[in-house]
């Protein structure tokens, strides 16, 4: 099944039958400015239906953990849309991200999060920055899943999976051809994590050569970011993971002049969230000051999503135009460059009193004139042999002297299974450590399969799982504390596990 997508509206046209879209009000400043921005896009002829759901502070404070209710669920899965305000989630007691509740729930794999320079307007040392942040949505660290292990060592998974990487990489490079961009640049750090982050940049790779006509350049994250920061007018459309798209997507956005400008959308096979991204700001709430524009580009995200492409120019070009005229709210008001300080309702007034009009020093905003839509195939999975070849047991052991360890754990050694090395933290200490590393209580001792000849190879020998559970079974019984196994695969002939540094 292909996935609808933003720049499906490009070739698609509005109907005279409104689009239901769930809307929620959101927290502190939300409903203020969420009033303000339906008020322009009804203005500006937006063909939509609102059903407004309750969502939020006060939905956790009832009671209810995950922040929405039964009934919100329903009418979010019924409209496909959601159109939200910044929520507030209380602090203590457990309560659950509800925008990472509503993203994992409903499959919304792609956040899309474009920012522009609005120079002199909002003022920003990068007048000719336009870039989009792709960022994979449900994976990665923020997987959620967490131990800890020992006194000492504390765990969270990092989980990465083929067709979470296919999906986001190839919406990567269909959105840049919908909407003319020119190159794709995929930031990773797979010098460090080669299997996890190796995997990301490998399928990066491979759905590259299928688009001759983008540019595409992969580079490592944290060279990236300092690029993106100095020099952002080098980048286009970004694509990368979970936690490195959410810190630069903050980065784009504050060099931009503003994180509270920028909308942002999340995109799945089934629905769709448009949001701001700055938070709920409570303690400005019900002042009247509260700036619109997040919300409303997007907007005009939404928009183009719906079909109504046309419609999301008229309001973009309105704000745009707005803003050249000077009328600001007070958290970008600048003297010498601003005109007139507005409040929230003032400015969606000026909005609305430009409508049909075009800025006349920014950019005018063309998204109907993109072209193309975005289509993600089905995920297949390719057989492989998936060949049992050791097992990595963690140890919680108190001891400080890993050859005393290694001695003990060689004496389990068998006709199938021995100790290779172990290690603290990820490097080894056991065989031919070194006194000045550092070791905590927490101990990775690898057992693999043994075949001398397979090693000399570069593949190591298969085992049965059941030597897994004899080993295991002695260790339990020599007092041994073992905290975690983590099997060792190969697949295809290939090691599907990392080596300890110093291996």
């Amino acid at each position: 099944m292909s996935t609808t997508t933003l720049s499906e509206a490009v070739e698609t046209k509005a109907t005279n039958t409104p689009v239901k879209i769930a809307v929620a009000n959101g927290d502190g400043i939300g409903p203020e400015i969420m009033g303000a921005t339906l008020k322009i896009l009804n203005a500006a002829g937006a063909n939509i239906e609102t059903e407004f759901i309750d969502l939020g502070e006060k939905v956790y404070l009832s009671g209810n953990t995950s922040g929405i209710a039964p009934d919100a669920w329903e009418a979010i899965r019924k409209n496909k849309i959601i159109f939200k305000a910044p929520i507030t989630t209380p602090q203590g007691k457990g309560y659950k991200s509800l925008n990472v509740t509503l993203r994992k729930s409903l499959g919304l794999f792609a956040n899309i999060r474009p920012v522009e320079a609005l120079v002199p307007y909002v003022p920003s040392h990068f007048p000719d920055l336009d870039v989009v942040i792709i960022r994979e949505n449900e994976e990665d660290l923020y997987a959620g899943i967490e131990h800890r292990q020992t006194q000492d060592v504390y765990q969270c998974l990092k989980l990465i999976t083929r067709p979470g990487c296919e999906r986001i990489v190839r919406y990567a490079f269909e959105y840049a051809r919908a909407y003319g961009r020119k190159k794709v640049t995929c930031m990773v750090k797979d010098n460090i994590m080669k299997i996890t982050d190796g995997l990301f940049h490998k399928v990066f790779d491979e759905i590259a050569v299928e688009y001759p006509d983008i540019q595409n350049e992969t580079q490592i994250i944290d060279i990236g970011s300092a690029r993106l920061a100095a020099k952002p007018e080098n980048y286009d459309v970004i694509v990368t993971a979970n936690l490195y798209g959410d810190i630069i997507s903050d980065i784009a956005a504050e060099i931009g002049g503003s994180v509270g400008m920028c909308g942002s959308a999340n995109i799945g096979n089934n629905v769709a969230m448009f949001e701001a991204i700055h938070g709920s700001a409570p303690d400005i709430a019900g002042q009247d000051i509260a700036n619109p524009s997040g919300l409303l580009n997007a907007a005009v995200s939404m928009l183009a999503h719906i079909g109504q492409s046309a419609i999301g120019d008229k309001v973009k070009n309105a704000w745009l135009r707005t803003l050249e005229q000077g009328y600001h709210t007070a958290d970008i008001y600048k003297e010498g460059i601003s005109v007139q300080k507005v409040g929230t309702q003032a400015f969606a007034d000026q909005v609305i009193a430009n409508l049909g009009k075009t800025p006349e020093k920014l950019p005018i905003s063309h998204l109907s004139e993109g072209k193309g839509s975005i289509q993600i195939p089905a995920y297949k999975r390719q057989s492989v042999a998936k060949e049992l070849v050791g097992v990595d047991v963690f140890l919680d052991w108190q001891g400080d002297n890993p050859n005393e360890l290694g001695d003990a754990l060689s004496k389990l050694n068998s006709d199938e299974l021995r100790l290779k090395m172990i290690t603290n933290r990820g490097v080894k200490v056991y065989p031919e450590g070194i006194e000045e590393t550092y070791c905590t209580d927490h101990w990775r001792c690898r057992f693999v399969g043994v075949d001398t000849k397979r090693q000399q190879d570069g593949t190591y020998a298969s085992i049965n799982y059941e030597e897994v559970v004899s080993l295991l079974f002695k260790l339990h019984n020599l007092g041994f504390d073992v905290i975690k196994t983590e099997n060792l695969y190969q697949f295809d002939g290939q090691r599907g596990f990392s080596l300890g540094q110093g291996e």
